[in-house]
């Protein structure tokens, strides 16, 4: 039986020898100087292994470990419990290591499961197809108003400014360099101003709105969608799959094409990525779909095979006709989706929807009743809500991480005109003793 042998000093020096250099430090030395450590580690190089993990250890535990806090953080990114078989089962070599499937004939297991995200993205939203998901929930949102002018020739975009900030820019830099104009559409009281309908005409190529929106409120789509469809625009919906165990879908409200981010479904959070965009849209539209969508279909023995059904992709097909040239399928991802919602079912998904809005809602009342907040918008919200604190603003978020409590975001970092007000966000992770534990910190603060 072979053994590990570690190498020697005469079989170092011949290595060395071998390439051209004269110490192992040599191998660095295209790092620049700002960044290159220039002095020894100050470990013992007769230590075994175990005491050196035992030294790594050590020093690890001296840092703030996200693990340790409790969050009230959300804005985009949600602190949701994630079953432990999804992480089991995504790290599986022959997932974790896979790449885009170029040969469907030997990536059956890929497609598989992309076309089983599919799937279930389509029936949780109502939609007619989802393609085989995207970069994240901002670009999903741009290429679906790229989408929009490509079936419909219009080259207007009517947006709601109750989207989220970032997504908003997104859109903004890329409306911008393909010359499309993009009309907001203002928000009254933390929701989209029906007053100002009149935006959307039949110069529109579409209307696009957050629902639940950037302050986690529940919007009525209904009097958009109208007037929308009524200009022969298409209705692009932005929604939190989470809040569909709950809300009203895409697909009852009649909407064109959806859009989101799905990293509340089993996805870390991950300091910001990578996460899991999606969109999907009717049968009619389909052709329009940026990226791949993966079907179901048989040999000539009659056995079921997975194909790339639509290769809408630079790779694929000719640069200039490819609907996008930067999307990617992030299958990884799609597959820790896959695994959440096979998990959760149908009534998993409702139950969390239901503790998030009623925990969100008791803490809003909890924080209100401690008299340093203030109530923003009387408006029914998801699992984020807006209040005004009474007092210094920088000094409550500082007090909470003193705590080991991230959260709330501080609007006014994303958005003008909303000094002080501050969005939180309660999921089913949140138990009632961290709820209690924020509250009674609060009442500690100093205004």
């Amino acid at each position: 039986m072979n053994k590990y042998i570690p190498l020697t000093e005469d079989d170092k020096r011949l290595m060395l020898q071998t390439i051209g250099i004269s110490a192992i430090e040599d191998l660095f030395s295209d790092i620049p100087d700002g960044i290159k450590l220039k002095r020894k580690l100050d470990i013992n190089p007769s230590f075994s292994e175990i005491e050196v993990r035992k030294i790594m250890k050590g020093l690890s535990d001296k840092n703030n470990h996200l693990n340790d806090y409790i969050s009230f953080l959300g804005a985009g990114a949600y602190d949701h419990y994630i079953p432990s078989v999804v992480k089991h089962i995504a790290s599986r070599s022959e997932f974790y290591t896979s790449y885009t499937p170029y040969q469907p004939e030997i990536s059956q297991g890929t497609l598989q499961y992309i076309f089983e995200f599919q799937s279930m993205m389509a029936e949780l939203t109502d939609m007619d197809v989802i393609n085989a998901s995207m970069y994240d929930g901002a670009t999903a949102v741009a290429e679906a108003a790229i989408m929009a002018i490509r079936a419909n020739k219009k080259n207007k975009i009517v947006v709601s400014e109750t989207i989220h900030p970032e997504t908003m820019a997104v859109l903004e830099t890329y409306c911008h360099f393909r010359e499309i104009e993009l009309v907001r559409l203002p928000e009254q009281m933390g929701v989209t101003d029906v007053a100002q309908l009149d935006l959307i005409d039949s110069e529109t190529s579409a209307f696009i709105i957050q629902n639940p929106n950037f302050y986690g409120i529940v919007e009525d789509v209904t009097p958009f969608e109208k007037k929308i469809h009524e200009n022969k625009g298409l209705l692009i919906m932005s929604i939190d799959p989470i809040s569909l165990g709950i809300v009203k879908t895409p697909g009852e409200y009649g909407a064109d094409i959806v859009v989101g981010e799905g990293q509340s479904l089993g996805i870390p959070q991950s300091f910001g990525g990578p996460y899991l965009g999606f969109i999907g849209s009717t049968e009619k539209l389909m052709r329009k779909l940026p990226g791949r969508i993966c079907g179901l279909t048989e040999d000539l023995d009659g056995k079921p095979g997975f194909v790339l059904t639509l290769q809408a992709r630079e790779q694929h097909i000719r640069r200039e006709k490819a609907t996008s040239n930067i999307c990617s399928n992030q299958s990884l991802c799609a597959l820790m989706a896959v695994v959440y919602l096979s998990v959760m079912g149908k009534q998993g998904i409702k139950e969390v929807a239901n503790q998030c809005i009623l925990k969100a809602n008791d803490t809003m009342e909890k924080l209100i009743e401690t008299g340093k907040f203030k109530r923003v918008f009387n408006r029914p919200v998801f699992k984020e809500f807006v209040l005004e604190y009474i007092g210094d603003g920088d000094a409550l978020v500082q007090t909470l991480l003193d705590n080991k409590m991230m959260g709330p975001l501080k609007i006014a970092k994303l958005k003008e005109g909303h000094e002080n007000q501050f969005l939180f966000a309660v999921t089913e992770k949140r138990t009632q003793e961290e709820i209690d534990c924020l509250v009674e910190i609060i009442k500690g603060v100093q205004s």
